[in-house]
């Protein structure tokens, strides 16, 4: 477990963790229009692609796939890779408050998200991953926010610059 730092209010941290998969959200939906340029369909079919697939995961690799095919060009390839890398750089944050449980102290210390999620180590299992919600987390809720942000813009100048769908 993190040491304990400053403590934090719970639902401005709540409130944060909503604009966090409020900005998530909307950039993963940008990939909409990287499936449409690459794949050479229309907009409401790549939303169709896009939708059909449950998981960012996938939605990524098909993007990355796409854009290794030999008819991208090596400049839009490598733009296009570099922004999805981006995105999954911040994919650690978003699932560490997305696929977790909420623990509060009964003697009024700081709350806690507890991992739900089972990793395999070469002869263990280490699951309940625990991390204290202080003011240093928020910190980095916020600075994935923005660096959402900056990637939501960086992707709608791409989009632009390569000539896909709007």
């Amino acid at each position: 477990m993190q040491d304990a730092g400053p403590a934090i209010d719970f639902d401005a941290f709540l409130l944060l963790v909503g604009r966090l998969n409020y900005t998530w959200t909307n950039t993963e939906s940008l990939l909409i229009h990287f499936i449409a340029g690459l794949s050479r369909v229309d907009k409401e079919t790549a939303t169709v692609i896009f939708l059909t697939l449950n998981t960012t995961r996938a939605r990524i690799d098909l993007v990355e796939r796409l854009s290794k095919l030999d008819r991208v060009s090596a400049e839009e390839r490598d733009c296009i890779l570099s922004l999805t890398k981006r995105i999954q750089g911040q994919s650690s944050l978003r699932n560490r408050y997305n696929h977790c449980i909420y623990a509060f102290d009964s003697e009024g210390g700081s709350p806690r998200s507890i991992l739900m999620r089972i990793a395999d180590r070469k002869d263990r299992l280490v699951m309940g991953q625990v991390n204290t919600l202080d003011l240093a987390a928020a910190r980095g809720v916020d600075e994935a926010i923005g660096a959402l942000q900056q990637i939501n813009q960086d992707i709608w100048q791409a989009i632009s610059d390569l000539g896909y769908p709007q």
